[in-house]
């Protein structure tokens, strides 16, 4: 069975602050920005590949939610609890620099794991959680 992964979704609450996030502080490139003002859908990942990405959308446009649920996600935005990712780079301690340089918050330093991963977290502008991990 051949299956990869295509994109993961991450919410945002301010397009041009998760654009600039993303591309300017991870480096990603843009690879697509479709909608208007608030109720934009851009997908973004790593230069130069044209394997999986990250779209970043906007949570309230979904049709069939509810005002509670609206504002259920809208909380758990707030307390980074929503939305998560793991990427991987082969220079941890690097990429931790350039992040700390984009003056990300920083969840976790640089740490290695007893089961076996280095990684450090932080939190992207909508209060994603982003781990980034050592690659082997």
């Amino acid at each position: 069975m051949d299956i990869s992964i295509a994109w993961a979704f991450l919410p945002h609450e301010d397009p041009e602050v998760s654009l600039a996030f993303y591309r300017d502080v991870l480096g990603f490139e843009v690879r697509q920005d479709v909608g208007n003002g608030g109720m934009r859908w851009i997908t973004v990942g790593p230069g130069g590949e044209g394997g999986a990405a990250i779209v970043l959308y906007p949570p309230a446009a979904e049709p069939d939610l509810t005002e509670e649920e609206r504002a259920t996600i809208a909380e758990m935005m707030g307390k980074g609890t929503y939305g998560r990712i793991v990427l991987s780079t082969s220079d941890l301690d690097a990429t931790f620099e350039r992040v700390q340089a984009g003056d990300a918050e920083v969840l976790q330093e640089p740490t290695t794991h007893p089961y076996g991963v280095r990684d450090f977290a932080l939190r992207d502008p909508a209060g994603n959680t982003v781990r980034i991990q050592q690659s082997h």
